[in-house]
């Protein structure tokens, strides 16, 4: 179990440590590829701003120089071929320009039929391809007002280049960013074990702490409780007092006496020491037999235990580890049952080499939130009914490390203020 626990937690720690170097590179990748757009685009839009500017400048020195020779105007093209400026009158008139291809020509054309944007906002439109590549085309626009009227400068470039190798950019950052989180998730693999090495360390010298403990005491405890029985059938003591006092004694002793036992049965589990000693017995007679076995219990209560008339089972398992597990779900039954209620264990079909039985009872129930921790060591629904009875939160615990050496598993079927139903099934020859 020991094993399960620790693996568990050093998975849980790896698939944190991913989820955070996830989450991390998610949040890196928008970031650069935000930031790099952000850096090209901007840097092109300031580019067809000055570009605007130069020829609004050309434009309205032309007007000024009518007879001006053509080596006189100042230059507005751009080197870059990419670069286009188509310069219109009031009239719509085309009176200048530097063309664009061919291939976007048209879509260029159309976009300042319907130009809304206001003048020196830099847009960009896409213009959609039939072979699936877009082209993207940023424009802006500039007012040039002269002395006989107003021309409109539009001034655009094709950045489908700039785009598409963003893009591939992005791409050879994801794919980067890739593996780097799976050598991130090798390490974290790597770091969660370092980690949970102090934590094993400890849990060990826990486990063994409580094997030896739990041995010592045995002995001691032992003498006390025959010691306790020479006190109680000791016909000098006559004292109600005195009497009573040694029946707590007894009781007490009794109590550590099973804690004892349950903690080195845990810590044997722990330790793989568990051993199984097959025999054929039937499981039928187990359980009617604890059932007896609790009944004075019961009917301190005026609980009702019916676990009579089961169908003979004859099972080759170790009988004395079956009425053991038979025994802690019984007891628990009536523990947390109240005054009048009534508990009942019952046998179940089941497939071939598997074998079924159930306890239940009309008890306090357990709550949704409870049902996944009550196989934990020392956890108790009910903390003062558990002290009250006698129960020290290891019953449970115990029962799964049973029931684990059978391959088998445990149904939890309960409705608080109703009862709880307990299902055991085993894997047995």
């Amino acid at each position: 179990m020991a094993t399960n626990i620790f693996g568990r937690s050093r998975r849980r720690l790896t698939l944190l440590y991913t989820i955070i170097m996830v989450l991390f590179l998610a949040v890196m990748l928008f970031a650069v590829r935000s930031t790099m757009e952000w850096a090209i685009t901007s840097e092109q839009a300031r580019e067809l701003l000055d570009t605007a500017h130069d020829v609004a400048e050309v434009q309205e020195y032309a007007a000024q120089h009518p007879g001006a020779l053509p080596e006189d105007v100042p230059e507005y093209k751009s080197s870059n071929d990419r670069l286009f400026i188509y310069v219109f009158d009031d009239d719509g008139r085309l009176v200048n320009f530097a063309r664009a291809s061919f291939r976007i020509e048209p879509f260029i054309l159309d976009q300042i039929s319907t130009w809304q944007s206001p003048a020196d906002e830099v847009v960009v439109f896409t213009k959609p391809n039939q072979r699936g590549r877009a082209s993207k085309l940023m424009m802006t626009s500039k007012v040039i007002r002269l002395d006989d009227g107003v021309q409109t400068a539009y001034v655009g470039k094709d950045i489908t280049a700039i785009y598409y190798g963003l893009e591939k950019a992005t791409y050879a950052l994801a794919v980067t960013g890739v593996l780097m989180l799976i050598i991130a998730l090798f390490i974290a693999h790597l770091l969660s074990g370092r980690a949970m090495v102090p934590l094993k360390q400890a849990y060990e010298k826990q486990r063994q702490f409580a094997a030896d403990a739990s041995h010592e005491l045995r002995t001691p405890l032992a003498v006390v409780m025959a010691s306790a029985d020479l006190l109680e059938n000791d016909p000098s003591i006559k004292s109600p007092f005195l009497k009573q006092v040694i029946a707590d004694v007894r009781d007490e002793v009794k109590k550590m006496t099973k804690l004892v036992s349950d903690l080195l049965l845990v810590a044997r589990s722990d330790n793989k020491a568990l051993k199984l000693k097959p025999s054929k017995f039937d499981l039928a007679e187990v359980i009617e037999q604890t059932a007896r076995l609790m009944a004075p219990l019961a009917e301190q209560k005026h609980i009702t235990i019916e676990a009579e008339h089961l169908p003979r089972t004859v099972i080759h398992a170790d009988e004395s580890k079956l009425r053991q597990l038979v025994l802690i779900f019984i007891d628990n039954a009536v523990k947390y049952t109240p005054d009048g209620g009534k508990v009942k264990a019952t046998l179940l079909p089941a497939d071939k080499g598997w074998v079924k039985f159930a306890v239940s009872d009309t008890g306090i129930g357990i709550a949704p939130e409870d049902q996944e921790k009550i196989f934990d060591r020392f956890y108790r629904v009910d903390k003062a009914r558990s002290r009250e009875m006698g129960g020290n939160g290891l019953g449970l615990a115990i029962a799964q490390e049973l029931v684990g050496l059978y391959h088998g598993h445990i149904n939890i079927k309960s409705t608080l203020g109703k009862g709880t139903t307990f299902t055991i099934a085993l894997r047995v020859k």
